[in-house]
């Protein structure tokens, strides 16, 4: 995909990752960018920085996702590419809160369903149309300290699999990023990016450069860390002894997250 003249909308668009691939995209060339988040005021820094319209919405409400993408394709015309970046984690097991459970899962699994479900009609009938959804590394492997995070990054992974699977063929185009640890905030209360770090930490500038390339290339998996590609062919390859290494991880980080 040629990023140039497209008509893009990124979720958790006002730091981080969202905010880096605001950037990067508008050195693209792109020609809307509509930067989504609940920080308004960071989002619509942001906006004006790359010459684009910020919104504040809710990305785990599907009404709310409709109302997003109404309201963009009547300022600047149909979704060239939407971007599903936002999410959040929490620590813990099964012992979390059931509300919690529901909040990450609203958010990191069903913000792209409801992404999904807003704009495949229009994409299908032009025959065009990409979906990036952030998934993290930790949907091809797991994380370690937090049951919720794994589990809904790897759904996302799956529902990012499905699309492709089911519309690649009428014109759809997936990726799915999944990084290790990157400068972000919600990195910044780990030593190092925790458990996620042991392979470093990037920064979101340099994320932004390897999405671009990965977008350029329309591959379904983009990662940032090469090394993740070869951890989940090994966990492909022996499970049983993928997990025993990974035991032995967790054991060296007790307070991962």
């Amino acid at each position: 995909m040629d990023i140039s003249g497209k008509n893009i909308v990124v979720t958790g668009g006002a730091n981080g990752i969202g905010r880096a691939l605001c950037e990067r995209f508008a050195r693209e060339g792109a020609a809307h960018i509509t930067v989504v988040d609940l920080d308004e005021a960071n989002a619509a820094q942001v906006a004006e920085a790359v010459g684009g319209i910020a919104r504040k919405v809710d990305v785990g409400s599907r009404p709310a996702i409709e109302e997003l993408v109404r309201d963009v394709e009547s300022i600047a015309g149909p979704i060239d590419l939407f971007v599903s970046n936002a999410g959040i984690a929490t620590a813990g097991g099964p012992e979390v809160e059931v509300d919690a459970w529901n909040t990450i899962w609203d958010i990191n699994v069903m913000a792209h369903v409801h992404a999904a479900q807003a704009l495949l009609p229009s994409m299908l009938e032009r025959g065009e149309g990409y979906f990036l959804n952030t998934c993290s590394a930790a949907g091809l492997l797991s994380q370690i300290g937090s049951a919720p995070y794994a589990v809904t990054k790897h759904a996302a992974v799956g529902f990012a699999e499905w699309l492709s699977i089911t519309y690649g063929n009428r014109g759809i185009k997936v990726s799915a990023l999944c990084p290790q640890a990157v400068r972000t905030n919600m990195t910044a209360g780990t030593e190092g990016g925790g458990v996620a770090g042991v392979d470093g930490m990037m920064e979101p500038d340099e994320l932004a450069e390897v999405t671009v390339a990965g977008l350029r290339d329309e591959q379904f998996l983009i990662l940032p860390h090469e090394i993740v590609r070869t951890y989940y062919e090994r966990k492909g390859q022996d499970i049983d002894r993928w997990l025993t290494g990974m035991r032995r991880l967790a054991d060296k980080f007790p307070n991962p997250i």
